[in-house]
């Protein structure tokens, strides 16, 4: 069922208006010299509610950068789509790509982006996930029959784990229980103990040394790393190697001109897919995991949308286009919780957007977590309520849901994975995992929550908080 929006106001001034003429948008203060960015250490949550309160596009200075923070999807969708060319990924971007994967599909830009995009999209497609999807169900089976009755776990910690295990035997074909996982699970958690406190020394924060012992760490870990993928780009090169995995992909790869990729670049497009797809995966299962936890009804209708569709078995790939409940819940978390909570862009020259006239070199915020969360476009939009996704009249007994294909509400009042011909290349990939997953794992427990509340913080994308739970046995009802 639709939410309802009130009208919409005319926001052909983004487009139209002359950049000489239109005035800067609002401006939050700050202190002298440091902007707003005590402010943004401080409640990063609470910044973002007093910018949304002060207008659409709202500009602010922290960080050293001169940026704007954008809570309207019209404007969202001009940058990201309509008029993409006229804006770029931007220093604050890519001066942060330059030191975990400089070389990552994530953060390069032109012609080079352009090249890794086509190159890597194969590994992508619906075909090449569905045979992702055995894999996707399995690592869940397994990590929720190594529970105990009455167990508390951190929910987070356990799903890292899981999405960890999925990327290392479905995009890089490495056995799971030998040292070369080992390395790759290491690396993976050093650059995000490493991304968050870096960011914020990129914006002049914290000095560019900080923290000492966490870079140590990081760069040991990347050392690793690179020598292993040295080893295995070599062995996956050779004469008789068959493998079709991501890896095997980047190893074998060659451009028009008979060009392949050096080693270390097959290692930042790793290091891009194991940020990217790893932490991400997790958070949105967490969220939905401990939410469900908290809503008896809506723990209630997914297990009889299981049973309809799944009956005593695991779910199977082909069985996603029924499981529409459980889309609707991942939908709902990743609307609350977007592991992403804003999708940066700098524009190369003067532009005017939502009538107010923004500087070339701007750091532009789109606030993916500030316009979920609107009620202009959401109902209760702190409630999680996996119906609202969900066409009127249906759902039974037996399940029977079906999502919602129309919407009066903007397209992008929803975007958690980006949007235009930058938006996250492994979409699919995700949203296979989460409901495989998800299905998987109600399927067999439940939770009840320790704590009363999520405790979220935000770094590089948001953080749950461990989310520990009492794990049960699923019960027959």
């Amino acid at each position: 069922m639709s939410d309802t929006q009130p009208p919409r106001v005319d926001a052909e001034a983004s487009t139209t208006a002359d950049s000489a003429n239109a005035p800067r948008p609002p401006r939050l203060g700050g202190l002298p010299l440091v902007g707003s960015t005590l402010s943004i250490a401080r409640d990063p949550f609470g910044f973002l509610e007093t910018a949304r309160e002060t207008g659409d596009v709202v500009a602010y200075d922290a960080y050293g950068t001169e940026s704007a923070l954008v809570f309207d999807p019209e404007v969202v969708e001009s940058v990201l789509v309509s008029r993409a060319d006229a804006f770029r990924k931007g220093e604050f971007e890519t001066d942060f790509g330059e030191l975990i994967a400089p070389s990552g599909v994530a953060f390069t830009e032109g012609e080079r982006w352009r090249r890794q995009r086509q190159l890597l999209q194969s590994s992508f497609t619906p075909a090449r996930i569905r045979s992702y999807a055995e894999v996707m169900v399995d690592e869940a089976a397994t990590l929720v029959d190594g529970w105990d009755d009455g167990e508390t776990i951190s929910l987070r910690e356990e799903l890292s784990r899981y999405s960890l295990r999925v990327l290392a035997r479905s995009l890089f074909d490495l056995p799971l229980e030998d040292d070369r996982t080992a390395t790759v699970i290491r690396a993976a958690n050093a650059v995000n103990r490493y991304a968050s406190p870096r960011r914020l020394a990129i914006g002049g924060l914290l000095p560019s040394w900080f923290p000492d012992r966490v870079e140590r760490e990081y760069e040991d870990a990347m050392a690793d790393l690179e020598t292993l993928v040295a080893d295995l780009v070599a062995q996956r090169r050779a004469a008789d190697a068959t493998g079709d995995d991501l890896l095997s992909l980047l190893a074998r790869a060659e451009y028009p001109d008979g060009s392949r990729l050096a080693p270390e670049a097959v290692r930042d497009q790793l290091i891009t897919f194991l940020f990217a797809g790893h932490e991400t995966t997790a958070t949105t299962l967490t969220v939905a995991c401990w939410l469900l936890g908290g809503d008896d009804a809506v723990r209630a209708e997914l297990e009889r949308e299981l049973a309809a569709v799944c009956g005593d078995r695991d779910p199977t790939v082909g069985k996603l286009g029924d499981l529409a409940y459980t889309e609707a819940v991942v939908r709902e978390a990743l609307r609350l919780y977007p592991p992403a909570t804003g999708v940066y862009r700098e524009p190369t020259s003067d532009v005017v957007l939502g009538g107010y006239r923004v500087p070339a070199g701007t750091t532009l915020q789109l606030s993916v977590y500030g316009i979920q969360r609107d009620e202009r476009w959401w109902n209760e939009p702190a409630t999680f309520r996996p119906e609202r996704w969900l066409a009127s009249g249906t759902g039974t007994e037996d399940g029977g849901w079906t999502l919602e294909d129309d919407s009066d509400r903007p397209e992008y009042a929803y975007f958690p994975f980006g949007g235009g011909p930058r938006h996250c290349l492994g979409m699919r990939f995700a949203m296979t995992e989460l409901q495989l997953a998800l299905a998987t794992i109600v399927r067999r427990v439940e939770f009840d929550p320790v704590a009363d509340a999520l405790e979220p913080s935000l770094g590089v994308t948001i953080d749950p908080g461990p989310a520990a739970v009492r794990v049960r046995p699923r019960r027959e009802k």
